[in-house]
């Protein structure tokens, strides 16, 4: 008799809930099935690692003038066609080169930039979409905190409750894409709207996390008034445990899937955060 086929395991980690068989990726290339579990394979591998001003986030109401060292690995969970990092985000661990990085030597690393230059405060967790391997921003962010360093997270937001709670509490200041105002949007980038709201919902709620949004203006898709009204009216109802969220109107450049548009007009950025200063008093523009 051959070997029993083990039943394929299910991924808890995004509603893509992808049931995997043993040595299958995700739809996010980034988790593996192995030995019946669903476990991070980028866990550790690092294709970028820089010390950035913590504005480049974007982060602009939590310690300004101050730098982060940010990382990031390969894989995402979401395929927006106008992905600014697809050369990453889109790619699994034979489409990019990467160096492992425990989190013991990441923090370490991060302690001998601050021991040179004080502004350097912690580590920020960017560049793919972290949270496909919330394991190691959670492991890397409890040894962070223990050295007295900050943790920031800029994601896609589009991860379980339970992750975002088991996370909320070691991340000082977070910067989540809500991408657009409605269901339709998301299914074009494979996405849950409700899944982002509630991670969303969760952050603001968080009396030790600062929370800033950020919203792409891809024109033809999320550029209109009630769009950006919608998403603004939708943030300043939340309740919060801190400072009012500071809301990104920031404008696109052809990448990806779609380097045959034209960017964002900036009159329509501008225009647009107007809008959205209706009912949030924090609002900046980007790539303008």
């Amino acid at each position: 008799m051959g070997e029993e086929t083990k039943a394929p395991v299910t991924c808890d980690v995004c509603p893509h809930a992808c049931r995997l068989q043993e040595g299958q990726l995700g739809f996010c290339r980034a988790r593996v099935c192995k030995d019946g579990k669903v476990v991070p394979a980028n866990y550790g591998r690092l294709t970028s690692i820089a010390l950035d001003p913590i504005e480049k986030k974007p982060l602009s109401d939590y310690m300004p003038g101050t730098t982060v060292l940010s990382v990031g690995s390969y894989g995402c969970n979401l395929r927006c066609p106008f992905c600014q990092n697809w050369i990453i985000s889109q790619k699994g661990e034979n489409g990019v080169r990467w160096t492992s990085l425990s989190p013991i030597e990441l923090v370490a690393s991060a302690q001998g930039l601050q021991a040179q230059d004080p502004y350097v405060i912690g580590i920020a967790y960017t560049y793919n979409e972290p949270l496909v391997s919330w394991e190691y921003v959670r492991d890397c962010s409890i040894l962070a905190h223990q050295a007295g360093l900050k943790n920031i997270l800029v994601s896609n937001g589009c991860a379980s409750a339970p992750i975002i709670n088991e996370l909320a509490p070691l991340i000082d200041a977070a910067n989540i894409d809500l991408k657009g105002a409605d269901e339709g949007f998301y299914k074009t980038c494979f996405g849950d709207l409700e899944t982002v709201k509630e991670t969303i919902r969760i952050l603001a709620a968080t009396p030790t996390c600062h929370l800033e949004v950020t919203t792409l203006i891809v024109p033809g898709m999320n550029d209109t008034d009630e769009d950006i009204e919608s998403i603004a009216k939708w943030l300043s109802e939340l309740p919060t445990e801190g400072d009012p969220i500071t809301l990104h109107i920031t404008r696109f450049f052809p990448r990806w899937q779609m380097e045959d548009k034209e960017p964002t007009p900036v009159k329509t950025v501008y225009h647009l955060a107007d809008v959205a200063r209706r009912w949030l008093p924090n609002v900046n523009v980007g790539n303008c």
